[in-house]
C-alpha cells in the first residue's frame, strides 16, 4: 500500500460526508428556487438561495474529487482537490474578515439593491405584493423613504394596537430596508461563526489530502487516474 491506510479512510470519509452536506444544500436550495416562495425584495438585497446553490454544487465537486483521488491513490487529484480547498478557505477567510470589519459598506450595498425597486409606481403588482408580506411580517412600510414610497399606504403599513414605538399617525414609519439591515446584523454573528467552523473544517481536508499525496511522491507510487 503507497499510503497510509488509517489516513486514507479518514479522508475518503471526510470527503464522503463533506459530497453528502453538498448534496443537501443544492436539493434545499434548488426546493426554495422552484417553489418561488421567496420575497422578490429579501432575494435581491440577500441572494442566499443562489448562493446556497452555488456552495451546494462547489462542495459536491470537491467532495467527489478528494474521496475519488484517495480512493484511487491518485496525486494529480489530490493536489487540485488541495488547491481548490485552500482558494475557498483563503475566501471564506477574507469574506469573513471583510464582512466583519465592513460593516458600513455591506449596508450601503443592501440599499443599493433595494433601491432597484423604486419608485414602486413603476414596479410590476408582484413586487408590490411581497412588499406588503414584507411589511405585514417586519412591521415597516416602503422600502427606502418610508411611507413617501407609496402613493397612498397600503393597509399592510398601519400599526396595530400593539405597535406604537415606531408610528407616525398611525402608519409605521420605518423604510423596510432598515428592519432588513437589522435582521442581517443580528444574524452575522450566526454567519461568521459558520463561515469560521466550515474553514477549520477545509484545514482538516487540506492536510489529509496534502498527507497522502507527500506519500505518493515521497514512495514513487504511480498516479492512476
Amino acid at each position: 500500500m503507497a499510503v497510509n491506510t488509517c489516513v486514507k479512510t479518514l479522508l475518503i470519509l471526510f470527503n464522503f460526508i463533506f459530497w453528502i452536506c453538498g448534496c443537501v444544500i443544492l436539493g434545499v436550495g434548488i426546493y426554495l428556487k422552484v417553489t418561488k416562495d421567496a420575497n422578490q425584495l429579501t432575494n435581491s438585497a440577500l441572494p442566499g438561495v443562489d448562493l446556497m446553490i452555488a456552495i451546494g454544487t462547489i462542495i459536491m465537486v470537491l467532495g467527489f474529487l478528494g474521496c475519488y483521488g484517495a480512493y484511487r491513490e491518485s496525486s494529480c487529484m489530490l493536489l487540485i482537490f488541495f488547491i481548490l480547498l485552500l482558494l475557498i478557505f483563503i475566501l471564506l477567510l477574507a469574506a469573513g474578515i471583510l464582512g466583519a470589519l465592513s460593516e458600513k459598506t455591506v449596508n450601503d450595498w443592501v440599499k443599493k439593491r433595494l433601491q432597484d425597486f423604486t419608485p414602486l409606481t413603476k414596479q410590476p403588482e408582484s413586487v408590490k405584493q411581497d412588499l406588503e408580506a414584507l411589511q405585514a411580517k417586519l412591521k415597516c412600510c416602503g422600502i427606502i423613504n418610508g411611507p413617501g414610497d407609496w402613493e397612498k399606504p397600503p393597509p399592510s403599513c398601519y400599526c396595530n394596537g400593539t405597535d406604537t414605538t415606531d408610528c407616525k399617525n398611525g402608519i409605521q414609519n420605518t423604510p423596510c430596508s432598515t428592519k432588513i439591515i437589522d435582521l442581517m446584523q443580528q444574524n452575522m454573528q450566526v454567519v461568521l461563526g459558520i463561515s469560521f467552523a466550515i474553514a477549520a473544517i477545509l484545514i482538516f481536508g487540506m492536510i489529509f489530502s496534502m498527507m497522502i499525496y507527500c506519500q505518493i511522491r515521497k514512495k514513487g507510487g504511480a498516479t492512476r487516474p
